[in-house]
């Protein structure tokens, strides 16, 4: 997988992808081009086998302040219908880019995460986060509508229909403390505990069974809009197929004589 990216941060190491947008002295906005490579980053990481987990951290203190006022709001109030379209899809498609990627996305949020930021780590699979952590859905108070990039479809599964409904028709910060409490925190930890909390939760799922952990995202992401018996008929398939696998058979001759299964992905 590439790390020689232009608008974002990228180091890949022990199978751990880590991330970060690079404007800390704007709390990290997100640019048109940015946008872009990001997408386009995480639609080629279906293909990458040296990457088995991302880590979205944070940057000099703050996660993203979203999209920057001045390179993206200033412009869009010139644009024509057309033009808007084609950038709330691209915008859309950053966020199915990161639920179809095939590996599991942790964000590591600290300070600022607030409209597409906010998206981002909504988006993600885990999230780890400080005290310090302001998480907030901006977009009503910019005079849109808080159904941005797929917030009504995913914030409801993850802190429940009214908590979601008031943070996106209010604008208002969710604080670090609601957010764990509500379960868009898996946990807290300290500030200066956030990048290596993030990196060991990481490197323990890259050392897992990565084509399972990929079968695992890939129902969790399927299963919503499916019945239960669609549910239980398609987690059948998906455990036959990775039934097949060379990890189960590790993981058995491991059990058998005592020893802790070293997986492969394969």
């Amino acid at each position: 997988m590439r790390s020689d990216v232009e608008h974002f941060l990228c180091k890949i190491e022990n199978g751990v992808a880590t991330i970060a947008l690079d404007r800390p002295e704007r709390k990290n906005p997100l640019t048109f081009q940015s946008y872009a490579e990001l997408r386009d980053w995480f639609r080629d990481l279906v293909y990458a086998d040296d990457v088995k987990a991302v880590v979205f951290a944070s940057n000099g203190g703050n996660f993203s302040s979203g999209g920057d006022v001045h390179d993206i709001i200033g412009p869009l109030t010139k644009m024509t219908m057309k033009e808007l379209l084609a950038f709330t899809r691209m915008t859309g498609d950053l966020v199915k880019a990161i639920v179809n990627c095939g590996k599991p996305v942790i964000a590591a949020v600290d300070g600022i995460c607030v409209g597409a930021g906010a998206i981002i780590a909504m988006a993600s699979d885990l999230r780890i986060g400080t005290s310090e952590a302001r998480t907030a859905f901006l977009f009503t108070r910019v005079g849109l509508a808080g159904c941005d990039m797929g917030a009504c479809a995913i914030l409801p599964r993850i802190i429940g229909q009214g908590r979601a409904a008031e943070l996106l028709y209010t604008g208002r910060v969710m604080t670090a403390d609601e957010a764990e409490r509500w379960g868009f925190f898996n946990r807290l930890v300290a500030g200066d505990e956030l990048a290596q909390a993030a990196q060991d939760m990481a490197e323990r799922i890259a050392a897992g069974p990565n084509f399972g952990h990929m079968m695992t995202k890939t129902m969790l992401a399927q299963e919503w809009s499916m019945s239960i018996d669609q549910a239980i008929e398609a987690e059948a398939q998906a455990q036959a197929i990775c039934m097949q696998t060379q990890d189960f058979v590790r993981a058995y001759e491991a059990f058998v004589v005592k020893e802790k299964p070293v997986f492969a992905g394969d």
